[in-house]
């Protein structure tokens, strides 16, 4: 027994009423100092039916809330009590961790291993701490709160208290996040498997900044509002409160753009999953249900994940491949039983060449709204007018609306040939911007002649 352990059980065993709480708590300093003395097998044994005996003669209950639930997902309650205690730390802990929240004036503070933090809640004190086990070392961390009170106040705890640190931890968490893009990891060992890694999202992408047709981001905000505000709808209807997006079109066009304002639009976090990693359905499925709610699940050009082109594979060439992920697996990653896991998700899928997809993957229900991401048109060079240029109009206006109605050219092209390419052209910007997008759209302009001609 570490030092650290033998003072927290010193302090739990001092909270006994009585004789008997002394009584144990100097037993249990006596044998804290001669504990070395003793072979491991009969430390062991002392340490097991001394436990054994406190709970016995304690009056005190313990509840513990841990860190992920028995398929490896995230706990809510977990986090929402760590939320909640983070308001309670700087008024009884004396050792804290802190958190910079980014466009937050001050530091989060939150509980650190080990520490007890003293509660009360109508009259009724309670006590928690954070606690962490490593039986071995290459085994996974398991952290947990853990819940003291006495025993004639449980009925109360548990009808009254607990749902109270749930609701006050979420509004908490809901008011102090910080959204993350997480990022998926090979399986290499199954019993240590950190399935996603993060980091913290701060794109600045928007509506008001997307380069595309004013109609057609009213209409895809108003279907994304529409989405996140009908859970009792979803749950009227039988259905996974979930929606699938399907964003297609030429390099360029801004679908990774289009992703990013959707998650600042929603303030939702982002799962970006990488399928050739993926091992099979199973290790698929896995991880579905580790992600959390209010999220993007995106999986960016998928008909180069895998064989999805509508040509089932055949046994040979599955076997040839790392991954093993199939079609079907896909398919029920994204509406099947698992699907269910979570709520308010959306499951985004990106391609350059949407003819090429098994029909079975994009149709309504799974994909339930199709986007073409085209080339840029003259509304959303407006756009890029403003944010690159900061010009409502100008007198080349009138030319570039001609040329781009004859030409194709993606958002990306255009706004790398509106920015100044030098100091000579900063003091005359917008001319030399403009001028500059004019003669390259010139050049690109036969192009589409020709691709006409092929079609």
């Amino acid at each position: 027994m570490n030092s650290t352990r033998a003072r927290n059980m010193i302090a739990m065993v001092q909270k006994q009423s009585g004789d008997i709480g002394a009584s144990l708590a100097t037993l249990l300093f006596v044998w804290t100092i001669l504990k070395d003395h003793f072979p491991s097998i009969l430390n062991n044994y002392i340490q097991k039916h001394f436990h054994k005996l406190v709970r016995f003669v304690s009056p005190y209950i313990d509840i513990t809330f841990h860190e992920h639930g028995e398929a490896s997902s995230q706990n809510e309650a977990f986090s929402a009590i760590k939320s909640y205690l983070s308001t309670k730390a700087s008024s009884w802990a004396s050792s804290f961790k802190a958190d910079f929240i980014k466009q937050s004036k001050s530091l989060i503070l939150s509980v650190d291993d080990h520490e007890e933090v003293t509660d009360e809640f109508r009259g009724v004190k309670v006590w928690w701490v954070l606690e962490n086990k490593q039986k071995h070392s290459k085994t996974q961390e398991k952290r947990y709160f853990k819940l003291s009170f006495l025993r004639r106040h449980r009925e109360f705890i548990e009808e009254s208290y607990i749902d109270h640190v749930i609701k006050e931890g979420k509004a908490l968490a809901l008011k102090n996040r910080q959204r993350k893009m997480y990022s998926n990891n090979p399986c290499i060992d199954g019993n240590n498997w950190r399935r996603w890694s993060f980091v913290y999202f701060d794109h600045p992408a928007t509506f008001d900044t997307l380069a595309m047709e004013s109609k057609k981001k009213e209409e895809i905000m108003n279907d994304l509002q529409k989405f996140s505000e009908a859970k009792e709808y979803y749950a009227k209807i039988g259905k996974a409160w979930k929606r699938g997006y399907l964003l297609y079109g030429p390099p360029g066009t801004g679908k990774s753009t289009m992703i990013a304002a959707m998650a600042n639009f929603l303030n939702y976090d982002v799962y970006d999953l990488e399928l050739t990693i993926v091992k099979n359905n199973r290790e698929l499925r896995s991880l579905l249900i580790t992600t959390s709610s209010k999220s993007l699940i995106v999986i960016e050009d998928v008909d180069c994940s895998l064989n999805l082109t509508g040509q089932r594979q055949s046994k040979s060439d599955s076997e040839s491949k790392s991954s093993e992920v199939t079609l079907s697996g896909l398919l029920n990653f994204i509406d099947g039983l698992c699907s269910a896991s979570g709520e308010e998700r959306i499951v985004v899928f990106t391609t350059n060449h949407v003819d090429k997809l098994d029909p079975a993957l994009i149709r309504r229900g799974r994909m339930d709204k199709h986007i073409e991401m085209s080339y840029c048109c003259f509304e959303a060079f407006k756009v890029l007018a403003k944010n690159y240029l900061d010009i409502d109009s100008h007198e080349l206006f009138a030319e570039i609306d001609s040329l781009l109605a004859e030409t194709n050219m993606t958002p990306a092209d255009v706004a790398e040939n509106i920015i100044p390419k030098s100091r000579e052209e900063e003091d005359n910007i917008a001319d030399s911007c403009l001028n500059n997008l004019i003669k390259a759209l010139k050049e690109v302009k036969p192009v589409k002649g020709e691709e006409e001609e092929r079609v």
